[in-house]
């Protein structure tokens, strides 16, 4: 997968070799090995009978993880994110450079922990509305001087939401699906952004550039900025993928922290994207 964060945790992956989710009405741990008696030994036939005859445990009454979860979750962090960001445009927008570093270093923490920890997301979370918000009014500034009022954000936001909706849809649609050909081909294309990324990076302190780097100008800066668009489009879709076979394995409610984490990051990097793309537009 792209996105480090399905990657560590091994509720988001393929299921084992030699495990299933059996359709036991009450439900068994996600994972568990094919065969194990579903009945403690002493039961009499009485109590089997009533047991079967309840009505089917749903995923919420097991803590298993379902999609109202990652709903609710992704939502409560998107608000979060939003307010802070709002508050560092207006308050302090000089902190973004800290609130990146922040966000680097949670989201690696993050990435990497096999059990989600609701703190330490919800802190990368702050961090990084403290970066958004400052970098946009950056990015405003850079792009229009001060002379202008450009609703340049305001088209960041609804184009990463539309990209975002339009995602969604191919997948559920059934129009994109993530067989191990678009895996290979979404790495592929990820490491080559970033390889050309780091580049960019490194000439943009020996060649002059207008904020982006020298690779990112101009056309070329429009093309490779709508490239990577599609990659974080792309990556949405995996995460979706993702998701999608943790509820189907029946993982741990815990798990909706993970998964909102996920969205979170692939989000932010989708926003960033469109923000540079329009700022480097309006600057021809």
């Amino acid at each position: 997968m792209s996105n480090p964060v399905w990657n560590s945790s091994d509720a988001f992956g393929k299921p084992r070799r030699g495990t299933a989710v059996r359709p036991n009405p009450y439900g068994a741990p996600y994972g568990a090995p094919t065969g194990v008696q579903d009945t403690a030994p002493g039961m009499s036939a009485q109590t089997l009978e009533q047991m079967y005859g309840a009505p089917t445990a749903t995923t919420r009454d097991t803590g298993r993880l379902t999609y109202d979860d990652v709903i609710v979750k992704t939502g409560g962090l998107l608000a979060l994110l939003v307010v802070v960001a709002a508050a560092t445009w207006f308050v302090a927008p000089g902190l973004w450079p800290i609130g990146m570093i922040v966000g680097l270093v949670l989201g690696l923490v993050n990435a990497f922990k096999k059990s989600p920890s609701p703190a330490l997301i919800v802190a990368y979370t702050v961090a990084q509305g403290v970066f958004l918000g400052g970098i946009s009014l950056a990015f405003q500034n850079m792009t229009f001087d001060g002379t202008q009022v450009q609703p340049i954000v305001l088209q960041a936001v609804l184009g990463t939401f539309a990209t975002f909706g339009a995602a969604l849809f191919l997948f559920k649609s059934g129009r994109v699906r993530v067989t191990p050909k678009f895996t290979r081909w979404l790495l592929v294309a990820m490491v080559g952004y970033l390889a050309f990324s780091l580049l960019n990076f490194v000439l943009s302190f020996f060649m002059a550039s207008e904020g982006f780097g020298p690779l990112r100008n101009g056309w070329m800066g429009i093309a490779v900025g709508l490239f990577a668009v599609g990659l974080a489009a792309a990556s949405l879709i995996m995460d979706f993928d993702a998701i999608k076979r943790g509820v189907d394995q029946g993982v741990p409610a815990k798990f909706a922290w993970t998964a909102a984490f996920g969205l979170i990051v692939t989000l932010v990097w989708l926003y960033l994207e469109i923000l540079r793309l329009l700022a480097i537009f309006n600057r021809e």
